[in-house]
Order: structure tokens, then C-alpha cells, then sequence
């Protein structure tokens, strides 16, 4: 079977993903490109005899090196050299897309157009002449519409053709410049003929026109072949650069575009109708209510209270339908199990661990689903632009707020993601403030505190915390906006792209590539942080306990037996029965938590009970928040290994032992804040300083526990005065 490797390329919102996800489906991997951390997925499709490798490359506006994105898609398609490459341009902004198509063309590869949502470009009255368009630029043309799979056959068939009939010399027709410009390029590439030939891999009326335009990387490498070869074309460049000032009174880069886009315009002058009878722009019409000045932000909040309601209460059900799979489970274990300490390892630290985590599944894939939603349909960049205002409050602009939007999924990506910021200031200002977006992982705490304590207030106390996770981020942005990195607003511009539909099959990927993560914390660190938790609280064996708990339940046990035998009234048998079994199992949970607070774990949580006892937190509390230093979702597993005792058979064992450990409604909400606020996990912490610097990292560790503490002491101090529980 012959191999063949894609490269899909096109600006951000052009339908890009969503090809992609049409053609892998689940055949997909995720990882880094090489040097770089801008995230690459990989799919295989097997077709008509064909091994098709698919790359989607990041999406980007140009190949000019000055984002991680635009140097991670030209060096693919430079030095991999796919067999061929798909251009998908959006259809409904045909002239804005060329740009990148045009510089792609310039790379001497096999292109194909994909003109993607035909269907909007038909609905603004547009249409392009695709056998012209293919004939003016010699390269094939493509209808497609991503998310109705319309056209999508045919594009890899043509992708295939055209890969095929590549060597045998076809070529796209190249950008036309002036006639000043043509003589200058062609000067340049006879110097590289005879200086560089064979010895440079880019092509070389591609590196003539980047020389003119100045770029860095490619003068870099000319320069790393041999020096004084490089210095004589680099004098001539630099020459022709001045040259070009003096004849068009402007930089040379911006003349070079201004002629690019001149040859654009006259293709999409010939290629291009726009009928007179223009339908209505339904993307125009809609942004006038989602982005109303006054209506926007309230409507958007309204968006994302919706999600969190959904989240609880439509999980609710899934959710309660795994925790009786795992209470039967652990019922299975334990009567098939031993005693000893091998069945105490697998009941109470690993089913207690994993079980007490995994039930929160279906609220991660719906929460994860509804921030799919939001991105597919066009929304999230709405808002972004609505968030705009408010973030100039902490000098930075709305497309800050998209890491952020991020974060709620995972801090990690979000805090990656703000590498698209173009100043250095607002890129650390929106690592430092990502992290008090409440991740996913944060949202399993949230459920079985808020659940135990607020009932069917639970999603709107939920609610609430996201919230005041954006109001601190913009709080603290605004602090250190004026102090550590004070600088000016930078401006804000954006694309709003046209609404789509989402396609279900995209949705579902996109819900599953996040929720796979999620996942592989069961098998890694929650399994790991769940057997150390469970050692910590079960050593050391040889407890010295204050009182006889044994012979006080024995004693019990005697005197119920010999009343029991005295008496023949059957309802007072059954009524001692009864009251023995409340009185031994009163003395059984005070076992239980003297020999926790005992134990390693309780030791541990004795010594920083003074730090957390201000604000509400218990010892075990405590202990389960340090826990979640590692990850997140480890809080709930301690929780489970700490306060899962009881009736293994009852599927509310967890939230009954919450219950009746002392916790209260105050105390629960006061550890959700913290946990809401406090350090985020390594995973983030490695993110920041990756991102910004080892310093920067370190201050969020100090910084967010700080906060974390004033919230939760704030929030708990007032509700005594005032006499809440």
C-alpha cells in the first residue's frame, strides 16, 4: 500500500479542524512539534489502495516567521515536504485567504484548493468561478462544506491526483510582481544558482523574495552554509531593499504584500460574483443581539450559567447510575476478598480512590461538550470581543480572554494558548491570571461538596465560583498590571467568524480528545496519589488507642443479648437490636477517626491543621488539599480514602460521612473557594515556567496560596458573624 502524507493548511475558522476530524475520526495523535511546543495532530486514512498520512498544520494568516504557529506550518512544509498540500480557504472571504495560499503556492509544493462553506459563500450571494480559478493559478479547485461532509471524497481523490502528477513537473503559478520587483527576484535567484545550487533545500525564487522581505531564519541559514558566500547575496539583498524604499517611499515588506495582494485582487476580480440580489447576512444579524453593547454580556453570562446547570443536573443521572456500579463493585470485592490488609488496600485506597473520581465522567464530557459548542459554532470569539472591555480594565484586550475561556477545560493548554499574545507583558499577565480559571479537574469537588451541602442550589453555587474565578483573575490582573508589569493597553483586533452549525462528529472528538486526559489521570497519578494517601492513613498498624473500643462493644453486645433473652415482646427485641446496632457503630466511626488521626496521614494533617483551621478546613480537608498539588482530582480521591468510610454498599457513603464529619455548608464552601483559588497543579506550574520563567512560576505558588487563604478566611469570618453554618 503506497503512503502518502497531507498537510492541511488555512487561516484560523476556515473549516480546517473540522475537514480533518471528517477525515481521521478517532485515528488521531497529539504531540509537540519538534523545538517547539505549538501542538500538532497526526490522523491516517486509508483509501483507494492508499496509506494517506494527515497533518494538520496550525492554523495561521501567513508564513512569515513570527509566531511559533507560522514557523512550525512553513518548516513542515519546507523541510518534511508533504506530498501534497490542502489549502483550505474559506470561501465567503476568498481574498483574505488567498494571502496564505499564495505564500504556500511560493513553496514549490503540490497545493489543492478546498473553497470550504460553499453553502455561506452561496447564502451572501457569492459565486466563484472554479474552473477559472484552477486555470488562472494551475492548480486543482475543490468545493467543499466541512460540517455537512459534502465534497470531502473528492478532495482527497484530487489531493491524491494531484500528489501523483507533481513530479512529472506540474507547477502553481507564482505571485507577479512589478516589473521592478520580477528583476530584482530574478537577480537573486541566479546568485543562488550559481552560488548556493544543491546546497539549499528551499526552493529559490521563494528564499530571492524573502531575502527582499528580510526574513531572519532563511538569512540564518544561508549564512550557516557558508559565510562569505552569503555575505556578497546578502549585500546585493539589502541593496535591492533600499532600492525598492527609494522607488515606493515605504518598507519593502509592506510593498511586497501590497503586490501580493494586488495579484489577489485581480483573480478574485476575475473569479469572483457577487449577485446584486445579496441575501442577508444571518452571522450580521445574529452578532446584532450576541453582541449587543448591553445585551451581549448579559446574554453570555446566561450562556455559561446554562452550561454549569447542565453540567450538575443532566450528570446528575450518569453520574448516579456509575456510583451504584462502583458501590456494587467494592461489595463484590469485598466478598470474594480475604480480610487483610491486601483487600483493605484494594477497597479503601484504590476502589475508594479511582470510584470516588471516576463518577464525575459524564459532568467532564458535558462540560467539555458545551466548550466544544461554543468554539464550532463561532461563539467563543464573540466572546472574546465581549470580554474586551473588561479586560482593558487590567490593560490587556479581549483576545487575553480566549486562554482564559481555555483554562476552564485545562490550564495547561489555556496558559500555552496565550503564546498568541504579541506583547511579552500580556503574555505573562495572562499566564499569571489563567490559572484562576477553575479547570475540570477542580469541577469533581465542586460537584460532591456543593451536591451534599447546597442540593438543587448546586449548580448555581457552582455557577457562582466560575465566576468569581474571573472577577479574582481580573482583580489580580489589574494589581499587577500596576505594579510588576506595568504597560500600555495594547489594541484589540479580531476576526468574528461566521457562525456554522456544529457537526456532531466534530463535537464528539473534540469532547473525547479533552475527556481522554481525564481519563489517563485514573491509571496514573489518582491510582499513585490513592495508594500513598491510603498507606499514609492505614500505617502504623500498632495504634495505641485512648480507650477499649473492642470490649465497650463486646460489653454492649452482652447486655442487649441477655434483655434480648428476658423479654418476649418481639417489637422490644427488635428495637434493641436496633439501638445496639446505632451505639456500636457510634463507637466504630470513633475508632476509626482516633486511628485515623493517628496514623501517618493524620500526623500529617495535625501539622497544618493551625494553617487551614481560620478558614474552615479540617484536618482531613487539609490533608486532601496538599494532595491536590499533584492534580486536582486527587482532592476528591483523598476525600474518598479519608471520609469513605461506612456502608460500602450505599452508593451516598461519601456524602453521608461528609455529613456527619463535622463539615458544614460554610466550612464546604470556603475549601471549594480555596480549592477554586489555590496553587494550580505541577502539570501548570511546569506550563508557567516553560512559558515564562522559573521566577514567574515560583510567584504563582506564593501568590495564589496567598489569595486562596484571604478568600476562604474572608468568606468563612463573615458567615459566622453573621451566623451561617
Amino acid at each position: 500500500m503506497k503512503q502518502l502524507t497531507i498537510a492541511l493548511a488555512g487561516n484560523p475558522n476556515s473549516g480546517k479542524t473540522t475537514i480533518f476530524n471528517d477525515l481521521t475520526g478517532a485515528r488521531q495523535k497529539v504531540g509537540n512539534w519538534p523545538g517547539v511546543t505549538v501542538e500538532k495532530k497526526e490522523g491516517r486514512l486509508k483509501k483507494n489502495g492508499y496509506d494517506l498520512k494527515i497533518v494538520d498544520l496550525p492554523g495561521t494568516y501567513s508564513l512569515t516567521p513570527f509566531s511559533m504557529e507560522e514557523i512550525a506550518a512553513r518548516d513542515f512544509i519546507l523541510n518534511e515536504k508533504p506530498d501534497v498540500v490542502v489549502n483550505i480557504i474559506d470561501a465567503a472571504n476568498l481574498e483574505r485567504s488567498l494571502f496564505l495560499a499564495m505564500q504556500i503556492v511560493e513553496l514549490d509544493r503540490p497545493v489543492v484548493f478546498a473553497l470550504n462553506m460553499a453553502d455561506l459563500a452561496k447564502s451572501k450571494g457569492m459565486v466563484i468561478d472554479t474552473e477559472k480559478l484552477s486555470l488562472l493559478l494551475n492548480l486543482p479547485v475543490v468545493f467543499t462544506v466541512a460540517n455537512k461532509g459534502k465534497g470531502i471524497d473528492d478532495l482527497i481523490d484530487t489531493a491524491v491526483n494531484e500528489a501523483e502528477s507533481f513530479p512529472d513537473g506540474k507547477k502553481g503559478r507564482k505571485v507577479i510582481y512589478n516589473r521592478e520587483i520580477n528583476s530584482m527576484i530574478s537577480h537573486l535567484v541566479e546568485e543562488l544558482d550559481r552560488d548556493f545550487k544543491e546546497l539549499i533545500v528551499y526552493p529559490n525564487r521563494w528564499t530571492a523574495i524573502k531575502l527582499l522581505e528580510d526574513d531572519k531564519v532563511v538569512k540564518e541559514n544561508l549564512q550557516q552554509i557558508s559565510k562569505e558566500r552569503a555575505a556578497v547575496i546578502l549585500k546585493h539583498s539589502e541593496e535591492f531593499r533600499h532600492r525598492i524604499e527609494d522607488l515606493f517611499q515605504d518598507d519593502p515588506e509592506i510593498v511586497l504584500t501590497d503586490e501580493c495582494y494586488g495579484f489577489i485582487a485581480g483573480i478574485v476580480k476575475e473569479t469572483l460574483l457577487i449577485s446584486s440580489r445579496k441575501k442577508a447576512d444571518i452571522s450580521r444579524n445574529i452578532d446584532l443581539v450576541l453582541t449587543n453593547r448591553f445585551l451581549g454580556l448579559p446574554i453570555f453570562v446566561f450562556f455559561i450559567w446554562v452550561m454549569f446547570q447542565l453540567t450538575f443536573s443532566l450528570g446528575a443521572y450518569p453520574t448516579d447510575w456509575i456510583n451504584s456500579g462502583v458501590s456494587l463493585f467494592s461489595s463484590f470485592l469485598g466478598s470474594i476478598l480475604p480480610n487483610g490488609l491486601f483487600k483493605d488496600l484494594i477497597l479503601n485506597g484504590i476502589v475508594a480512590g479511582i470510584g470516588s473520581v471516576i463518577i464525575f465522567l459524564p459532568n467532564i464530557l458535558i462540560l467539555f461538550f458545551c466548550i466544544a459548542l461554543f468554539e464550532d459554532t463561532g461563539y467563543m470569539a464573540r466572546a472574546a470581543f465581549l470580554m474586551d472591555r473588561i479586560m482593558h480594565v487590567i490593560g490587556l484586550h479581549g483576545k487575553s480572554f480566549i486562554p482564559m475561556l481555555m483554562g476552564f477545560g485545562c490550564n495547561v493548554p489555556a496558559i500555552m494558548a496565550a503564546r498568541t499574545l504579541e506583547s511579552r507583558k500580556d503574555r505573562i499577565l495572562t499566564i499569571l491570571i489563567t490559572p484562576f480559571m477553575s479547570c475540570s479537574a477542580r469541577l469533581p469537588v465542586y460537584i460532591i461538596l456543593a451536591g451534599t451541602f447546597f442540593g438543587d442550589k448546586a449548580g448555581s453555587v457552582i455557577f457562582g465560583l466560575y465566576i468569581t474565578g474571573i472577577l479574582v483573575a481580573i482583580a489580580s490582573g489589574r494589581l499587577l498590571r500596576a505594579t510588576l508589569l506595568k504597560g500600555a493597553d495594547a489594541p484589540f483586533v479580531m476576526e468574528l467568524p461566521s457562525y456554522r452549525m456544529p457537526m456532531l462528529k466534530s463535537l464528539m472528538i473534540h469532547m473525547w480528545d479533552r475527556s481522554r486526559m481525564f481519563l489517563k489521570k485514573m491509571g496514573g497519578v489518582i491510582l499513585v496519589g490513592s495508594v500513598v494517601i491510603w498507606a499514609l492513613s492505614a500505617f502504623p498498624r500498632n495504634i495505641t488507642f485512648s480507650r477499649d473500643y473492642s470490649k465497650a462493644i463486646d460489653t454492649i453486645k452482652n447486655e442487649v443479648s441477655s434483655q434480648i433473652l428476658s423479654s418476649k415482646d418481639k417489637t422490644l427485641k427488635q428495637k434493641l437490636k436496633n439501638e445496639a446496632r446505632t451505639k456500636i457503630a457510634e463507637i466504630e466511626k470513633k475508632r476509626e477517626q482516633e486511628r485515623a488521626s493517628k496514623s501517618y496521614i493524620g500526623q500529617i494533617g495535625r501539622a497544618v491543621e493551625p494553617f487551614f483551621k481560620p478558614v474552615g478546613i479540617e484536618w482531613r480537608s487539609g490533608v486532601s488539599l496538599i494532595a491536590g498539588l499533584v492534580a486536582k482530582e486527587v482532592v476528591v480521591s483523598t476525600i474518598g480514602v479519608l471520609y469513605g468510610v461506612g456502608d460500602k454498599n450505599d452508593p451516598d457513603a461519601l456524602k453521608n460521612a461528609l455529613v456527619h464529619s463535622g463539615m458544614t455548608g460554610l466550612s464546604a464552601l470556603s475549601m471549594m473557594i480555596f480549592v477554586l483559588l489555590y496553587i494550580p497543579c505541577i502539570a501548570t506550574v511546569t506550563a508557567i515556567w516553560k512559558e515564562a520563567s522559573m521566577n514567574w512560576a515560583f510567584f504563582t505558588l506564593f501568590y495564589t496560596t496567598m489569595v486562596a487563604w484571604s478568600a476562604s478566611f474572608l468568606v468563612y469570618q463573615t458567615g459566622l458573624l453573621l451566623g451561617f453554618i
